[in-house]
């Protein structure tokens, strides 16, 4: 009977270990599996900040191709107001030689 009982007791202690280590090795298991959720919750914020640039960096080609459009009319403005200075003052040129004449 002694064997018996040593050897039930070798069965007890054998079963506790093992259902300490599955307990262990199930509190991994659910932390790797929250790692997981997280590092795709993280790939997708990635994703989206990934397009978020995209979309911001097309904007501004866009305000970019704009400006210089504006900035070529402004200067195109300018010169034609110029022009218009330059020949206004002729004309005042013209009309003092006139009345000096």
């Amino acid at each position: 009977i002694s064997v018996l009982q040593k050897r039930a007791a070798k069965a007890e202690n054998s079963a506790a270990k093992l259902r300490q280590e599955n307990a262990q090795l199930q509190a991994e298991l659910r932390n790797s599996r929250l790692e997981k959720e997280e590092l795709r919750a993280g790939q997708a914020g990635l994703a989206a900040a990934k397009q978020n640039a995209e979309a911001a960096l097309q904007q501004l080609l866009q305000v970019t191709a704009s400006s210089r459009a504006s900035i070529r009319q402004l200067l195109s403005g300018a010169e034609s107001l110029q022009l218009v200075a330059d020949l206004l003052k002729s004309i005042d040129r013209i009309s003092e030689v006139s009345e000096d004449g």
